[in-house]
Order: structure tokens, then sequence, then C-alpha cells
């Protein structure tokens, strides 16, 4: 990582109130408070690739839309290329747009299904006022991608998967953007059309010294394409540090868990089921467990420190757990 990361995200939290249900309403009850989001601190460096792991229900899609303004946040602060952009003005968010963007997880919900895809492509510029000179042509950015021209006079609906997920990142491109995040961008793909979009991934990022945040949670994605990981389990990061270190030295339960849901590969090509580590559903953000919140899945889980919460602490170069059972955890497990 850079000595100054490009993002900064300290102590952030996002909670809000869930959207009330008819009954909710008819006898007048408030709303249940959801904790999306509780006291993230992480960064990323310039050029640097982030990957955000966790299941669905960590959190993971809440904290990239409040790191790009489309979520508020409770608490905490966002620092970009140095500048505190937490509370920015809707003014500095147009700006910001501008240097920040997302690729969502459904790229047919995120394109106009009543416009072709050139239109769609150039769109940003009208929104934004672009001068003609800073911009590129829907036929350039269908090449970025690896996509022919003839894409252009296409809707939405007569492309594939994987046409569909070029077109969103093609788009998110046009305005030339430092930092993007990307929202499962392997969702919904077979093995080839997935593989080719992490190619695309890497390509883009050594073309154009772009920064990402990859949300995922398939940890094979992340194997190939970041140089750091963060874990991330119901609003909290629980384990960081380089992929190497994470995947080769996974510390926390919780992170052992979701590597060991990876079948192994034998040579025959054959998949080896590894033991199963996490049993039962995530809990719900809006009633949490009390202190560590992985403790109601954990195989190592005791009463007394695993009640109380534990914060990220050090225990490699650039490599944190957040286990209050740690580094005992382990050894008193194989007793």
């Amino acid at each position: 990582m850079s000595a100054t990361p490009l993002l900064r995200v300290e102590n952030l939290s996002a909670h809000f109130t869930d959207r009330r249900s008819l009954r909710d309403r008819l006898t007048r009850h408030a709303g249940s408070m959801v904790r999306a989001v509780d006291h993230v601190t992480l960064e990323v460096g310039r050029n640097e690739v982030l990957g955000l792991v966790g299941e669905s229900g960590s959190g993971k899609t809440t904290l990239g839309r409040t790191i790009l303004g489309l979520q508020a946040a409770s608490l905490g602060t966002i620092t970009f290329d140095g500048a505190d952009i937490t509370c920015a003005s809707r003014s500095e968010w147009r700006a910001l747009r501008r240097r920040m963007q997302m690729i969502f997880q459904d790229p047919f919900a995120s394109l106009s299904p009543r416009m072709r895809v050139a239109s769609l492509l150039t769109e940003p510029y009208r929104i934004h006022d672009t001068p003609e000179p800073d911009r590129f042509s829907a036929s350039e950015l269908l090449e970025m991608v690896s996509l022919s021209s003839e894409q252009g006079s296409k809707y939405p609906h007569e492309l594939s998967g994987g046409q569909a997920r070029r077109v969103g990142i093609a788009r998110t491109l046009a305005l030339r953007p430092e930092f993007i995040i990307a929202d499962e961008p392997t969702s919904g793909l077979d093995v080839s059309a997935a593989a080719a979009i992490l190619n695309l991934i890497q390509d883009l990022r050594r073309e154009h010294s772009l920064t990402f945040l990859v949300i995922t949670h398939n940890v094979n994605t992340l194997s190939y394409l970041s140089d750091r990981i963060a874990v991330m389990y119901l609003g909290r990061i629980v384990e960081s540090g380089s992929t190497r270190t994470v995947l080769d030295n996974p510390s926390h339960p919780y992170t052992r868990a979701l590597l060991a849901a990876v079948p192994d590969i034998e040579p025959d090509g054959t998949d080896v089921e590894q033991a199963n580590l996490l049993t039962g559903e995530i809990p719900s953000p809006r009633n949490p467990p009390s202190g560590c919140r992985f403790r109601t899945r954990c195989a190592y889980a005791k009463p007394g420190a695993c009640y109380e919460l534990p914060e990220l602490q050090e225990i490699g170069t650039d490599h944190l757990i957040a286990c209050n059972r740690w580094p005992t955890l382990y050894d008193d497990a194989s007793q």
C-alpha cells in the first residue's frame, strides 16, 4: 500500500431504521434499527485492489454505498485523496462522482431498458456536462471492455449476462474515475464468463491506474484479483491483511470457516468437500449478538471472553484480527 491511501474509512457506521411493515404502520410501531455497518476502519492504497469478503448480510454492499454517499453515515469519517467527504454537499458529490464510481451487482437493473447501449454509455456526459474533448465515443468505451461497436445499437435485454456486465463497466469508465467499487462483479456468470470479467478488471487496473474495492462472497475471486483482503461479518471487519497472508494463514474462525467451505481440487479434477465449520444462518443486523458477533456460530466460542466486543489487533505485519481468544484459540481447541 502507498504511504498515503487514496481512501480511508475510520470508525464508520451506517445505522438506519428498517422500512415498516403494514402491521407496524397500523399499530404505530417504530421500525427496527438496522446496524448494517458498525465501526469499520479500512484503507485502500492507490492502484490497489482491496477485496471485501463475507456472506450475504454482512454489510458489504451497505459499506460500499456509504463510501459513495448513496447511504448516509451514522458515525465516523470517510477520507478520499486527503479530503474528508463524510458530509460532502450535493455539489461536492457531483464533482466526486467523476472520480468515484460503482459497478453494481445486477447490471440489467442499472441499465435503462428503454435506451440503446450507445446512449447508456454516453449518458454520463450529458449528466455532468462533460466537455466534448474529454468524452470517449461509445465505440471507444465498448472497445475498452472488449465488445464490438455493433453492441451499441442493442437494448440491454438483447445482451448476455457477461455482455451486460461489460457494458456496466464501460459506463463506469466513461468519466475516467480513479476509484471503483465493484459489487459482486462475477455474480450470476458461468465460470468462463466470470474469469473473463476478472481478467478485464485486472487489465483495466493496469492500463488506467485504477483503484478497486471488490465486494464478493467468493474467496476464489479474491485469490486471483486482490492485493489485500478484509473479511466482514455482521457489520464489522474481523480480519484483514495481504491476500497471501489471509489465505495461507487464516486466523479468525470466520475466515477459516469461509475457506473451509471452498472445495479442494484433487489432481483428477474432482471436488473434495472440507469440514463444515460454518453452521446456522447469519444473525439479523437488527439484533446482532452481544460481544463477538460470530460467537453464536463459532466452533471455538467459550463463555467469558467471547461476550466482550473484540477490537482489531495486529498479529503480524499488516495482519489484523478481531478475536479475544487469540492467540490460544486453536491450541485450546486441539487439546
